[in-house]
């Protein structure tokens, strides 16, 4: 273990998930776009990216507790 480099597999899971969100990225990228000229801030996505998030945890809690067995 002296030379090998230690990865991160949470990044790297991650990573694999993102395909299986795209419809949560989706509905993200339209609430940006749909505030996005919002002058008084009070308009927000802050759902929709949290749906986001949450979708990429959900598929990569199962994996990572695997590895980590």
């Amino acid at each position: 273990m002296d030379d090998e480099e230690l990865v991160d597999q949470k990044k790297y899971l991650e990573e694999r998930c993102k395909p299986q969100c795209v419809k949560s990225l989706y509905e993200y990228d339209k609430c940006v776009k749909r505030v996005e000229n919002d002058d008084t801030g009070h308009k927000h996505c802050t759902g929709q990216y949290f749906d986001y998030l949450s979708c990429i945890d959900k598929c990569v809690a199962p994996k990572l507790f695997k590895k980590l067995k």
